[in-house]
């Protein structure tokens, strides 16, 4: 068993006075230089009966300082020794504030050593289970990066007049998970499943005086809309060229195997030829924490 301090290397060994034996008598009293003494159980005891030792608990039994055999000794029956093998030590419980780090073992917990820099994702943690303590790593916990994608659109994509359109995402800032088609589909399909959270903005672009606008920028989960937002623009008399922004957002649970996201563009433009306008559209995508 483990000890607090030095492991106790004695006890109280003693060999009892000699015991004659009383034809017809269990039971006899243990003493040592005349005294009484009761031994902590049969299991600190060595017994020896007519040269063979004794089983604790079942050859004999101890209460306090009687030793009762199993059965009634006889007239030439010899006790040969009775042997106390030493009380369990009572080591009392520490004062508050007495053990130091020092006395501790280097394995336990005290939080006498404190990090100085951010964890590994190997390093451990205790936490509650239902009231019972465990271990887990770091990295189960948030320590690991969550997938996220930052895309937009590189050179003017012409729409067709009031139709939705998907928007041709070709240019990557990031993309955390490499799950981003940028060159087909221009589609992002996520292989970790979650709640993630969708930012699309679409910048357009149609030239005419008095042209008047209607844009829609919408977000796409496997090919239905998911969320949109609507603006609309007048174009005024002297042909100045604006460019509109519209900006949308939506949670969306993806299953992190087939479900994708995609970004749309709607103008319906009186005059002039729409389009989204290069460096103008961008989709920006995170896995949220559960």
């Amino acid at each position: 068993m483990p000890y607090i301090g030095k492991t106790p290397t004695v006890g109280n060994f003693q060999v009892c006075d000699a015991i004659s034996v009383v034809n017809g008598q269990a039971a006899y009293t243990l003493q040592v230089g005349g005294a009484n003494v009761a031994p902590e159980s049969a299991n600190h005891m060595l017994v020896s009966l007519n040269g063979i030792l004794q089983k604790p608990g079942s050859s004999f039994t101890i209460s306090g300082s009687t030793m009762t055999f199993a059965s009634n000794l006889a007239t030439g029956d010899v006790i040969d020794f009775v042997q106390i093998l030493g009380n369990v030590l009572d080591l009392g419980t520490p004062s508050d504030d007495t053990v130091t780090a020092a006395k501790l073992n280097d394995n336990v917990i005290s939080g006498q050593t404190a990090l100085t820099s951010a964890p590994d994702s190997t390093d451990e943690l205790l936490i509650s289970d239902g009231g019972t303590l465990k271990r887990i790593d770091v990295s189960l916990i948030g320590g690991t990066t969550a997938p996220y994608v930052s895309v937009y659109r590189n050179g003017d994509q012409n729409l067709s007049d009031a139709t939705h359109t998907k928007i041709e995402f070709n240019a990557e800032n990031v993309d955390s998970g490499g799950a981003f088609d940028s060159s087909t589909n221009y589609r992002y399909t996520p292989q970790t499943s979650g709640y993630y959270f969708v930012s699309l903005n679409v910048g357009t672009g149609a030239q005419s005086d008095n042209a008047t606008d209607k844009i829609i920028a919408s977000i796409y989960k496997n090919g239905s809309a998911k969320a949109g937002a609507v603006a609309t623009r007048d174009w005024d008399t002297n042909g100045i060229n604006y460019n509109d922004q519209v900006n949308t957002s939506v949670i969306v649970q993806l299953n992190g195997s087939s479900d994708y996201i995609e970004g749309y563009a709607y103008i319906d433009s009186t005059s002039g030829t729409p389009r989204v306008e290069s460096g103008q559209a961008s989709m920006h995508i995170f896995k949220m924490t559960e």
